[in-house]
């Protein structure tokens, strides 16, 4: 199993590169951030900062989409990066969340994510590719290499991941719901003809180490109540759309019913007052919390299922204390151990 930390870009962007740095120091695979341009920092020119100062680590949006940037400028940064660094990048990427809504905009259709899929795909792995009737190409491009990883959660979606996508990213950390989502994704590709073994999974969650104590608990859950707010958004989505029952899990959607609007401002922070309705045992499922044994064995149960990589959110008040637990307890016990012949 891989893994990755999820950061925010607020300032100082340096704060943010720093805590980059400390993760692949503690031997994280994978360096996330969230992509909302007005809400934080541009992160594009923060992975420069990043990968100019690591070595190993690749980074990348979870998520950006198709909305907010032009998908020909979103190719030329992953190739640009690509080129001047190496090939540590990848791109998440879905129909749209904060960044579109902060707008008064809603998520684009799964035809524009597949299509965007496609075209950034192309142009950033230096192959042409049609745009509006015309074939573009990079031509300063030559060893640029780019996957390009779909956020999903509905079944249209997850068809969609299967059908075109290069991995899944599923944030929450639930194991009938990704056990359920996985097998929608590997479904799909089968049909469409595609090796679902060829598909990465990514399953996203904050991540907070603690204590075994009822004090311990009561503040790592509200330190990441949060998570269930945000999900809740993209639940809302789902049941307007196909209701709360038929193939939708009723634990995705029960949760739901006693939420009452949200502020974009206070997206992803522990202080958010809108994720009140979100219940303890939601709180539970849907992150990794307690001991560092509570993650080895929640994490095991996850890479069973088939995920590959597990991305720990930090948006807490224990970022570093949580990367050197994982660094030098958790992460050791989930690697894959190749035994050397005799």
């Amino acid at each position: 199993m891989d893994f990755g930390v999820v950061l925010q870009t607020n300032p100082p962007a340096w704060r943010t590169v720093g805590l980059a740095k400390l993760a692949e120091e503690h031997g994280f695979d994978y360096v996330w951030t969230f992509d909302s341009h007005l809400l934080w920092m541009e992160p594009y020119v923060i992975y420069s900062a990043i990968l100019a100062e690591t070595n190993r680590v690749i980074v990348g949006p979870m998520v950006t989409n198709p909305a907010t940037r032009d998908w020909t400028v979103t190719a030329s940064v992953f190739a640009t990066l690509n080129e001047m660094y190496g090939n540590r990048t990848v791109c998440g990427i879905g129909r749209g969340d904060s960044a579109v809504r902060v707008l008064n905009g809603k998520p684009t259709t799964l035809k524009d994510l597949r299509e965007a899929t496609h075209v950034i795909r192309e142009l950033a792995n230096c192959r042409s590719v049609e745009v509006n009737g015309t074939t573009l190409q990079f031509p300063w491009a030559r060893t640029s290499e780019l996957e390009v990883w779909i956020a999903a959660y509905g079944p249209l979606a997850l068809k969609a991941t299967g059908e075109v996508g290069d991995g899944f990213i599923l944030q929450l950390a639930d194991i009938d719901i990704a056990k359920w989502m996985i097998a929608a994704v590997r479904d799909a590709a089968e049909k469409a003809g595609r090796d679902p073994d060829a598909i990465t999974f990514c399953v996203a969650a904050p991540m907070y180490v603690g204590e075994d104590t009822p004090e311990s608990w009561a503040h790592m859950r509200e330190q990441c109540r949060w998570f269930g707010g945000m999900v809740g958004n993209h639940v809302a989505d789902i049941v307007e759309k196909y209701g709360d029952g038929g193939d939708i899990p009723q634990a995705l959607t029960d949760y739901i019913k006693g939420r009452e609007g949200y502020d974009y401002n206070h997206h992803g922070k522990a202080s958010n007052t809108h994720a009140d309705f979100v219940p303890d045992d939601i709180v539970d499922r849907f992150c990794v919390l307690g001991t560092p044994q509570d993650h080895i064995a929640k994490l095991t149960a996850l890479k069973e299922i088939g995920v590959h990589q597990f991305a720990g959110y930090l948006q807490h008040d224990n970022k570093e204390e949580t990367l050197r637990v994982y660094g030098e307890t958790i992460m050791p016990e989930l690697r894959d151990h190749v035994v050397a012949k005799a």
